[in-house]
């Protein structure tokens, strides 16, 4: 961002915006956004902010309110006054003391597809559906629900 020809778009706390914003350069959001972020740099979510909607950036650093998914390219930052309701994707993850986080996390260096390692769990089901002495246990009751 010291670049001189990356600019940042600033949404002030005093913006309501209600739709998509799309940027290829960084973005500064202290307002409310009700709808999707889509940011090709990176993205500040200010203390004051508070977003309805999917947020997908290249990193980002949260210290507002988001009630939504992130997926980021790089990295996601959550500051001690952070509140994310969603689920969050990315290949690096800070979180502070302090925060609030209801959701799911998927952090792989890497950077590889996280689906692959999701197939071998499938196959580890269908052990335990062979196993019917896990499926009567009390242990293993919860996972029969459905």
């Amino acid at each position: 961002m010291s670049d001189g020809q990356n600019t940042q778009s600033l949404i002030t706390a005093e913006v309501e915006i209600t739709g998509t914003i799309k940027s290829s350069g960084s973005v500064r959001i202290d307002g409310k956004l009700d709808g999707e972020l889509t940011c090709s740099a990176d993205a500040v979510i200010g203390k004051s902010a508070e977003i309805k909607g999917n947020l997908s950036v290249n990193s980002v650093v949260v210290e507002g309110k988001v009630d939504g998914n992130i997926t980021a390219k790089d990295k996601i930052e959550m500051k001690s006054t952070a509140r994310v309701n969603g689920d969050i994707v990315a290949k690096r993850l800070s979180v502070e003391d302090g925060v609030t986080f209801v959701g799911r996390s998927e952090v792989n260096p890497s950077g590889s597809a996280a689906s692959t390692a999701s197939t071998p769990a499938s196959s580890s089901s269908s052990k335990d559906d062979t196993g019917d002495e896990k499926g009567g246990s009390s242990k293993g009751g919860l996972l029969g629900r459905r």
